[in-house]
């Protein structure tokens, strides 16, 4: 596959360009929110990498853009080999981020924003990708749900799912060392400017020229 390539040549340049980012928080922590806040204070400074996933396409996807479709058999494989920084199974499929990918971004000289939970950050733990982590979570699980509840997107089932996913997050995210920073957004604009801080000297390097 191609990204095995791409994994040789990145290899030599990823080092030298900024830092990953390891965001991690329960749903209506306020992660999509300030994330969409830096992409658009900070254009073409951040990159996506495109995860690997065994699904099926679905209709308008493209491969290589939305999805690294590949076979189980092929991921199962990589994942053995240690080429996946972190992988998940939902719903019967498999989905992973392989090193291949983050290092694509990092070869753009880009800022890799990696959206995981709190499995995603222990296997990440285990990588030698050296990532800045940081922990988004509400103020309470209390707003947490208020939050939720004003969505008007779950059933009631559903959120009570994700009450109880988060407050596992929540209790697992105080282990000492795991995060680099934790932000409680009860205050949108303060919580933006603890995450432009712990980012700015990546953001710095991400916005020195750009490697072709």
């Amino acid at each position: 596959m191609s990204w095995r390539r791409l994994l040789g040549c990145a290899l030599a340049t990823a080092m030298q360009g900024p830092r990953p980012v390891v965001l991690s928080g329960p749903s209506g922590a306020g992660k999509s929110t300030l994330l969409k806040k830096l992409l658009k204070d900070y254009e073409n400074i951040f990159g996506f990498s495109v995860s690997h996933t065994t699904r099926q396409p679905r209709p308008g996807e493209v491969n290589g853009k939305d999805y690294h479709f590949v076979t189980r058999e092929d991921m199962l494989k990589d994942v053995n080999a240690g080429e996946f920084i972190e992988h998940a199974e939902f719903s019967g499929n498999m989905y992973g981020t392989s090193k291949a990918a983050v290092q694509a971004v990092q070869a753009q000289n880009q800022i890799c924003v990696l959206d995981v939970d709190m499995q995603g950050v222990k296997n990440i733990k285990k990588t030698d990708l050296n990532p800045i982590y940081i922990s988004i979570q509400p103020p309470s699980l209390d707003v947490l749900e208020k939050r939720l509840r004003e969505r008007q997107t779950e059933t009631e089932e559903s959120l009570q799912k994700r009450l109880k996913a988060a407050h596992v997050d929540l209790e697992l995210s105080k282990e000492p060392g795991l995060f680099n920073l934790i932000i409680i957004n009860d205050d949108l604009e303060v919580a933006y400017l603890k995450l432009k801080e712990i980012l700015a000297e990546e953001i710095k390097k991400a916005q020195g020229p750009k490697k072709s």
